[in-house]
Order: C-alpha cells, then structure tokens, then sequence
C-alpha cells in the first residue's frame, strides 16, 4: 500500500518541506513556511499539510557535526518534531549532512534566481530522497 511522505528541513527561521508517493519513489519541493517565535504558528501549517495531503510518515533532517555527533540544532529539531507525534503514522530522522550545500549546487546549475526558501525545500527534498533510496 502506498504510503505518503514528508520531509522537513527544520531551521530556526524558516521550515523546508517536501512530498512524495512511496510508489513513485520522487520527492518534490513543496513549500517553504517561515517560522513564527511568537505564535508557533509554523506547526500548525504543517499538521494542515499533512492532514490535507494524507501524510502517513514524516522524514524530519537530522543535523549532525563533521564528526557526525548530534548539535544543539538536533535536540531542537527533535523536539520541535514531537509537536507532530499524534498526526502522523510514524516520525523519523535522517541525516541531513550537507543537504543545503547540494541544494544550493542543484539550484545554481538551473542559472536562474532563487531564495533561501528555494533552498530550504530543496534540502528537504533531497532529504526525503535519500529516504526513499534506503527504504523503499
């Protein structure tokens, strides 16, 4: 049975979100969502993507040092996943090593403008790529 999937690229300014059917194995760029200090209000843009698009798994980036050893960005990024615990089938983390360097090289070789936010989405992107590639 297919399952529906979603990335996030969690950062302390803006969320990175990306798509994808586990039958056709192709992640998409979907969204960047600014983060809100005062309202939170990124958590709930998110449960309303993963309830309007029947999201049965959350692949959240994982940040990791040169070393591989988790960061105090990994701790927040953890806990700002268990906010979506009780929307989804199953949470999981992936490495996210260098996935704004290749994000920024992808979208450098189409020659065209691009933002943070292209960024940001196209890491998730390749997050939930690398998913797909070692789990379906």
């Amino acid at each position: 049975m297919a399952k529906n999937l979603m990335a996030l690229d969690v950062g302390t300014r803006r969320i990175g979100v990306a798509l994808a059917d586990s039958n056709i194995r192709i992640s998409v760029p979907f969204d960047t969502i600014e983060v809100n200090e005062k309202t939170h209000s990124e958590i709930t843009d998110i449960n309303e993507i993963i309830v309007r698009e029947n999201i049965n798994i959350l692949v959240v980036g994982l940040p990791r040092n040169q070393s591989g050893e988790e960061t105090s960005q990994s701790e927040y990024t953890k806990k700002f996943a268990k906010n979506f615990e009780l929307s989804v089938d199953k949470i999981v983390f992936q490495d996210e090593s260098l996935t704004s360097v290749q994000a920024e090289d992808q979208l450098k070789s189409y020659k065209k403008p691009y933002s943070k936010g292209d960024i940001d989405m196209t890491a998730a992107a390749i997050i939930l790529q690398d998913y797909l590639e070692e789990n379906f």
